[in-house]
């Protein structure tokens, strides 16, 4: 067979590792900078403040994750063009996902406060919660053009593989904002303002390092046509497309882990401050095997590009063992020391006991949600964003329908919905796969 033979080399195994562990140990760097926050914000004397801190940078989240698209076609294009051997077609990518970057970034900014009012009336919750939400997206919404562009050189540097340059960048991002996060808060007393100001200067301070990195690792030839290259619409209408489906898709995750918000704030203060600290876990979670979903981005859509069948099986094979590995791992932290950890984020007992009791659902989330990061990767790097698409939409539906018939459960029923969506997405990624495989149609004549 051939997954045991796949699972025997351990050239295979070193590789997808030299991909995905630069890229685990900076990803990891992105949810720590959620739990600093939470903690800073944590041991302010109520709750309200974490709450606000949760509600506001949901909405932030939301924004900047459904064009996460900008960085997830990049990846899966270039990574293309990468398998052909077309450095310029590559650079063409980069250029046209730059410049939709800058046009949705000042999207955002003229319209900042229609955003917000909408999101806020949606959402609910306290007056406290509002207040300090807003105050945190007032600040924060102005490092949209620096984030949206470097999800664009991101995406152009995972489709290169190069792993260690995304690495770079990314941990210096998040160390500075956490260095700055905690300095503006604590140090200066900057409260819930300090912890988005500190995200923007990050944010501006990555965009710099992201073109310094992009720059010096072209060659000559393509410094000289790089001008040019602007100027080129080649491939811009598979870039469009690839964008529009991952879009849709993204859009119906970012309403789903939005809704869970939004009913946890008209659940209580106590609630979405305690679901806030659960949700930075799975986040934590996610980012980590997100490393492995990156990692069969860029195998897939190289294999794809050179079309070779058995670069994809590979890439599919190990990035599903190391994945099921982590998320067992994960499962197993988090079941013998969640306690501990929920107690070094905040010491307000009401949202320490209210977290502890839904903690078991973070405990099983690895478990469910592992196969659809995974096989995300697998779509992304084969550039085929109508099936995740789908695949979203169907999962979203079911979310709404287990929320519907789990409701009277309240906290207990959300959560149990949230894992649900994630395992029917998992289900319905991985059967697909299995199906086009079967059939011999995931490659181009």
């Amino acid at each position: 067979m051939i997954i045991p033979a796949v699972l025997r080399r351990k050239e295979a195994h070193r590789h997808t590792f030299a991909l995905a562990v630069p890229m685990i140990l900076s990803n990891v760097t992105i949810p720590l900078l959620g739990l600093v926050d939470t903690a800073v914000i944590g041991h302010l004397s109520d709750a309200y403040y974490l709450g606000g801190v949760a509600v506001g940078a949901m909405i932030i989240t939301f924004l900047f994750w459904i064009l996460g698209f900008l960085r997830m076609a990049t990846t899966g294009l270039v990574a293309q063009h990468f398998g052909r051997g077309d450095g310029l077609a590559q650079l063409q990518v980069l250029y046209q996902a730059a410049l939709m970057a800058l046009m949705l970034a000042l999207g955002l900014l003229l319209l900042q406060q229609p955003i917000l009012s909408l999101a806020l009336h949606w959402i609910g919750g306290s007056a406290e919660v509002q207040y300090y939400a807003a105050e945190y997206f007032n600040n924060r919404i102005w490092s949209a053009p620096a984030a949206l562009l470097n999800l664009a050189a991101l995406g152009y540097l995972l489709g290169r593989q190069q792993p260690r340059a995304a690495m770079v960048l990314l941990i210096l991002t998040n160390s500075v904002n956490i260095v700055l996060d905690i300095w503006f808060v604590i140090g200066l007393d900057w409260g819930v303002a300090g912890a988005a100001r500190a995200s923007v200067i990050a944010d501006y301070a990555a965009l710099f390092t992201a073109a310094w990195l992009i720059w010096r690792q072209l060659p000559a030839e393509l410094k000289q046509r790089a001008s040019w290259s602007l100027l080129s619409l080649r491939g811009a209408g598979a870039l469009v497309a690839l964008n529009r489906d991952i879009f849709l898709r993204t859009l119906c995750l970012q309403l789903c882990m939005l809704f869970v918000t939004a009913q946890g704030a008209r659940m209580g203060d106590e609630i979405v401050a305690a679901n806030s600290v659960l949700m930075n876990f799975t986040l934590l979670i996610a980012y980590a095997l997100d490393g492995f979903a990156y990692s069969a981005e860029a195998e897939v859509g190289k294999a794809v590009g050179a079309k070779a069948p058995s670069q994809l099986a590979d890439a599919v094979i190990l990035g599903w063992f190391w994945s099921a590995l982590t998320a067992l791992l994960f499962s197993g932290v988090f079941a013998l020391a969640g306690e501990g950890i929920i107690g070094l984020l905040t010491d307000i007992p009401e949202v320490r006991d209210t977290a502890a009791t839904y903690l078991p659902w973070v405990v099983l989330y690895p478990l469910v949600a592992f196969t659809c990061f995974l096989f995300d990767g697998v779509y992304i790097g084969a550039a085929k964003g109508a099936v995740m698409r789908n695949a979203m939409l169907l999962s979203a539906v079911g979310f709404f329908l287990f929320w519907a018939l789990l409701s009277p459960w309240q906290n207990h029923g959300l959560w149990l919905a949230f894992n649900g969506f994630l395992l029917l997405r998992s289900l319905t990624l991985a059967l697909h796969f299995g199906w086009r495989w079967h059939q011999r149609r995931w490659l181009p004549a």
